[in-house]
């Protein structure tokens, strides 16, 4: 009854605004919240996780938050865990977020950014398939990061760039002379979205681990202690409530 209570106190504050358009989650803590809940496979707490995005998604929508981006893992994780772990993980992506997500949260269209050629080939080709199926779902856009690295990133944006201005003829003198930062926001995986307003980071860290980092330059940052399977509808309308009174601050 108080937990209500005090979800209903905090929604009505949100009511005064204003509420990010575009959150960004770091879903850190699942190996560490499935040894506190004493799961005998630490890995489970990844399933649980994966999971979970689903409900955070539908507090999303209730709000009308439009844009989720989501740290799924980066190019570091894919490579450096064990080969087991990492084929177990993937399998959750293709069975969870490329499969069952795309299936019952049907009003989100899924994106991918980061070097699917870091992945395995069933997971890459499973992404693939979500992003194409849920092409014309125009209002909610989710964008999984996976096999990311922000500043690997920004160095293929500018790869990407270079190459368009010299198949145009264009000089590199002229490039040099004329590159703005809009040049090379239009080349980022994530071209086209609004950079997030909130980025939000649970399980007591607080770092970015290269997330977003071109994106992040204007963002709010909120670091919670609770691990991601484990977040809370209360915990997220914390951050929404932190996220507006430093908002309001800066514009009264």
């Amino acid at each position: 009854m108080l937990y209500a209570l005090y979800t209903r106190h905090l929604r009505s504050r949100l009511r005064r605004g204003p509420l990010p358009r575009h959150v960004a989650l770091v879903m850190d803590g699942n190996r560490r919240w499935a040894r506190q809940m004493g799961l005998e496979n630490p890995s489970e707490g990844h399933r649980h996780g994966v999971e979970h995005i689903e409900t955070v998604l539908g507090w999303c929508a209730d709000l009308d938050i439009r844009h989720v981006t989501i740290y799924v893992a980066s190019v570091d994780n894919v490579r450096k865990r064990e080969s087991k772990q990492v084929a177990s993980y993937m399998r959750l992506m293709e069975e969870i977020i490329a499969g069952r997500l795309v299936e019952s949260a049907s009003r989100w269209r899924l994106h991918v950014a980061g070097r699917l050629d870091e992945l395995p080939v069933t997971t890459a080709h499973a992404l693939k398939l979500a992003v194409d199926r849920t092409r014309d779902r125009p209002d909610f856009h989710l964008t999984a990061a996976i096999g990311y690295d922000g500043r690997q990133e920004v160095v293929d944006a500018l790869r990407s760039l270079l190459d368009d201005r010299a198949r145009a003829g264009v000089p590199i003198e002229e490039l040099a002379r004329t590159i703005t930062t809009g040049d090379i926001a239009a080349h980022l995986y994530t071209a086209g979205r609004p950079d997030p307003d909130l980025i939000i980071r649970t399980s007591g860290e607080q770092r970015l681990s290269g997330f977003l980092i071109w994106q992040a330059a204007s963002a709010e940052f909120h670091f919670c202690e609770v691990y991601w399977p484990g977040f809370r509808h209360v915990d997220f309308l914390r951050a929404l409530r932190s996220f507006a009174v430093r908002r309001r601050r800066q514009h009264p």
